[in-house]
């Protein structure tokens, strides 16, 4: 049976759960707000699946040679209400027109982030934009299954530990199945997010009705955290400023699995990877409208076979891979654990959450400078590299 020595072994992709012929495996909360496999001994008659699909303990090693592009939806509108350039949405449009089924990450009620199927384009909303907040996959690779079986075509989306998760499930190849991952930062607690809700609630006097984490209101690079309140109030704040976003990018609220990631590659299990491309300003210039770049990776025959089939719907151009996620780290390095991340969580319950984000995230005086100086360096180079490069083009 599956036994979780180190938290870090386990990124609670469910797996496990999803395995087990007796049910006798659930996914249960731990004190900082992760899920984690809890097995009831009485039930199991130590078949073993729950270890032997475990994509941690069973590693798999992709052989490929991914390309890479950079793209955006063309449909502005679209665009707009995407992370970056919408490319998802294409994806899934061809999949729905095929009598498919998407899988994706959609809020609750209470805005807690789960995994579900969708057949309609009218409901591609709920699973378009960032989720910041691990998803519960709860019975989606069940379902998946089912679909794949009936020989539907399936678009399954998440974090390459949710891909890993199904593909050690389904246990064989369908050629109905494209998946999608992300370049994955890492996923924060949902303790943590549940608190950050309450805490914005109590300032608003009123309950969230509707979040987006990734307005472009200031453009894509400054994105900005949304929400917006039953008594018509509205919250928006860049994320460099907004505490839960500081919490998130500082590190000190990610599940221990993402500080030692088994997923770190280019060479990945899903069809297509979707990130921001980042570098897109020096890379290619002409493509960067501050309204969202999109980095494609494509990694499989059957990923190559999607892009082409929505290629005429979007701008695109193929860059070189290690240049483009050389903006972007967390596609082959897993983040840095924050030293203060214990004490964080100690206090998790003890302190009000806006003190407890400013205690354990706010840079210190001496850091600020760093970074300003840092800031202006990179600015004068970039300056001086511009005059050096008109010189030689005029001499």
């Amino acid at each position: 049976m599956i036994t979780i020595t180190e938290k870090k072994n386990c990124n609670g992709c469910h797996a496990c759960a999803s395995i087990c012929p007796q049910d006798c495996i659930t996914m249960e909360s731990d004190y900082e707000g992760f899920w984690y496999p809890k097995i009831n001994m009485q039930n199991c008659v130590a078949c073993d699946l729950c270890e032997k699909i475990c994509p941690i303990i069973y590693k798999v090693q992709i052989e490929n040679e991914p390309q890479a592009y950079a793209c955006y939806n063309i449909d502005e509108s679209v665009r707009m209400e995407s992370s970056s350039g919408g490319l998802f949405t294409l994806i899934a449009e061809q999949v729905i027109h095929n009598n498919g089924v998407v899988f994706g990450a959609r809020f609750l009620k209470n805005f807690t982030v789960v995994h579900c199927y969708i057949e309609e384009k009218e409901e591609l909303r709920r699973l378009r934009g960032s989720k910041y907040v691990q998803s519960k996959i709860g019975e989606t690779y069940k379902q998946a299954r089912v679909f794949l079986k009936q020989g539907r075509q399936v678009l399954f989306s998440g974090t390459p530990c949710q891909i890993g998760g199904l593909k050690a499930y389904l246990k064989q190849d369908y050629a109905n199945l494209t998946c999608i991952d992300i370049i994955c930062h890492g996923v924060p607690s949902l303790k943590v997010w549940q608190k950050y809700v309450s805490y914005q609630e109590n300032r608003a006097g009123a309950t969230i009705q509707s979040i987006a984490f990734r307005r472009k209101d200031e453009g894509w690079k400054r994105f900005s955290i949304s929400l917006s309140f039953k008594n018509e109030m509205e919250y928006v704040q860049t994320h460099d400023k907004d505490l839960y976003m500081q919490a998130f990018l500082k590190n000190i609220c990610l599940r221990p699995s993402c500080y030692a990631c088994n997923f770190k590659t280019l060479h990945r299990q899903s069809d297509i990877t979707l990130a921001d491309f980042w570098g897109i300003r020096d890379i290619l210039p002409e493509m960067d409208d501050d309204k969202g770049t999109s980095l494609a990776i494509i990694n499989s025959v059957g990923g190559k076979s999607m892009f082409n089939r929505i290629k005429y719907q979007i701008t695109y151009k193929e860059v070189d891979i290690n240049k483009a996620v050389s903006y972007n780290s967390s596609a082959t390095k897993s983040v840095e654990r924050n030293p203060k991340r214990e004490k964080f969580f100690k206090e998790i319950d003890e302190i009000p959450f806006d003190k407890l984000v400013n205690k354990y995230c706010s840079d210190s005086i001496m850091m600020r400078i760093n970074k300003r100086t840092r800031c202006m360096a990179h600015m004068m180079l970039k300056r001086l590299t511009r005059v050096a490069f008109t010189q030689s083009n005029g001499s």
